[in-house]
């Protein structure tokens, strides 16, 4: 069955190359600037905690105005909106690149954040609109290769401009980019259909500080020590109020800030939970892999980017094969193949050992990009394959903040438990040492020690010290890999789409 409520546009492969460009733009900025970092702040004489609210103050700015992304789109039409959010990110990049001070680099990376929110939903709601049901599938896969290789290419690209050039050049990259962009959707995107809905302002403000709590205590909970700090229990406290609140007045308000329909739609809602549980997979696995070959394996940067780019072309080849799987293939089954693929490679990642070959790294990560790229573009296509048209920007708006959501969950999980057990992995071999176990006795130790026992000593901290690290890495990779089987059961709560079309 064809779809003739899609809008009819000559111009559309122009049209998809902005919205690409604009969704990499905006996507790369999440990662790009993290390696610059150490750069940044002798540059703009910043403290360690100063510097790091560079990365917060984008994070929380992008989750909180990702959430009226709907309601702007509806009220002043995707077009006008889409293009004023990439002409504000480009010019809040280039007053990143010239800021002076950590001040205003915070300020411009808020601004940056704000504009940024909606160009994902609504590159994805613009998507699924410029091209028919049965093209869903190709349509997604075309657009998710910009969501997913962002983050893979984000660290290597943001590392070579800084080690090349200057940390300034990963936000003046934007500009060409946003330029591009913002002249063909300007002259060439078609503008959507308007809905008049009262805007809900006490459900926005607070359902954004349920956000921005949640982020806070995400991206401040490491390095405050978490729930025994009284930052955090603050955050917990004005979140889960803000929470309560949040309900109450939804259910008793005629025009909630969210509309009630889109979660009434069970493959969307099934979708959102499948979602959570990708991101927490998609960038905790990236968190934990560069840390574990530089300092353990003691790989340099660049040879970092170059083992984790087959991890990226894995998801590209994938993407290009669901695509047109998409449409003839029941889409739980490509899912679950996905699933499938991703538990292998995570349950081959806890078999790494401090000397895991090369080859492994590669062909592991890209088992697992390879994986990934079949549950997110059938995921995708069937979260709103049920769904009313003019409900799209909304839902797209709730389904990229989940995913969100989870990747920030998913760090922040990996790195608590790796550092909780590399603590545990130490204390435990360390009491498991003794002069037994090292081919001694008491009295043969001090000769044992006699020519160079301090230098001994140290060596076997460090070595104690590694494989404690290494425990805990693999202690993650099996975490996730029970986090992904756990998850697999929601495919059966997902309906075939295809069926629904056919009747």
């Amino acid at each position: 069955m064809t779809d003739s409520s899609y809008q009819v546009l000559p111009s559309r492969g122009l049209v998809t190359l902005a919205i690409m460009l604009a969704t990499i733009m905006q996507v790369l900025d999440t990662t790009i600037a993290n390696v610059a970092l150490p750069h940044m702040q002798g540059s703009l004489s910043a403290t360690q905690d100063q510097v790091v609210w560079i990365l917060t103050s984008y994070i929380v700015a992008s989750a909180i105005m990702t959430l009226p992304t709907g309601w702007l789109a509806g009220r002043y039409g995707r077009k006008r909106v889409f293009t004023i959010a990439v002409a504000g990110f480009t010019l809040a990049s280039m007053l990143c690149g010239v800021a002076a001070s950590i001040e205003q680099m915070v300020l411009f990376r808020i601004l940056q954040g704000c504009f940024g929110a909606c160009m994902v939903p609504l590159a994805q709601a613009t998507m699924l609109d410029i091209n028919p049901r049965e093209k869903h599938g190709s349509a997604m896969a075309l657009w998710g290769m910009g969501v997913m290789i962002g983050p893979i290419l984000g660290p290597m690209l943001g590392g070579y401009l800084t080690e090349n050039y200057n940390w300034r050049w990963v936000f003046f990259i934007n500009l060409p980019l946003g330029i591009i962009s913002f002249g063909a959707l300007i002259f060439l995107m078609p503008d959507s259909e308007r809905v008049q809905r009262p805007f809900d302002k006490f459900g926005f403000f607070t359902l954004s500080l349920v956000i921005g709590c949640i982020q806070l205590v995400l991206d401040r909970g490491e390095q405050v020590d978490w729930f025994d700090s009284k930052e955090v229990m603050l955050y917990c406290g004005l979140g889960a109020s803000a929470l309560w609140m949040y309900m109450v007045h939804s259910k008793q308000s005629a025009h909630p800030f969210l509309t009630g329909e889109i979660f009434r739609d069970r493959n969307l809602v099934t979708s959102l939970f499948f979602i959570f549980f990708t991101g927490i997979i998609l960038l905790a696995t990236m968190a934990l892999l560069p840390p574990y070959m530089q300092n353990l394996m003691g790989y340099p940067v660049l040879d970092v980017g170059i083992i984790m780019a087959p991890r990226g072309i894995g998801t590209m080849l994938s993407m290009m094969i669901v695509g047109r799987l998409t449409n003839m293939t029941d889409p739980r089954i490509l899912i679950m193949t996905g699933l499938s693929f991703t538990i292998a490679s995570l349950y081959y990642m806890t078999q790494f050992t401090t000397f895991v070959p090369v080859d492994m790294l590669i062909w592991t990560g890209a088992l697992q990009g390879f994986g990934i790229g079949f549950i997110f573009i059938p995921l995708n296509t069937i979260a709103f394959a049920t769904l009313a048209p003019r409900y799209r920007a909304e839902a797209a708006s709730v389904f990229s903040l989940t995913r969100n959501l989870g990747s920030s969950i998913g760090i922040s999980l990996v790195m608590g438990v790796l550092g909780n057990k590399m603590a545990m992995n130490h204390a435990y071999l360390t009491e498991n040492i003794t002069p037994a176990a090292l081919g001694f006795n008491w009295q043969q130790l001090p000769e044992a020690l006699a020519a160079n026992g301090a230098g001994a000593i140290a060596l076997l901290e460090l070595e104690i010290t590694r494989q404690a690290a290494t425990i805990a890495y693999l202690d993650d990779f099996k975490l996730m890999m029970w986090i992904v089987l756990a998850s697999a059961p929601l495919v059966l709560l997902l309906s075939n789409p295809r069926k629904r079309a056919a009747l």
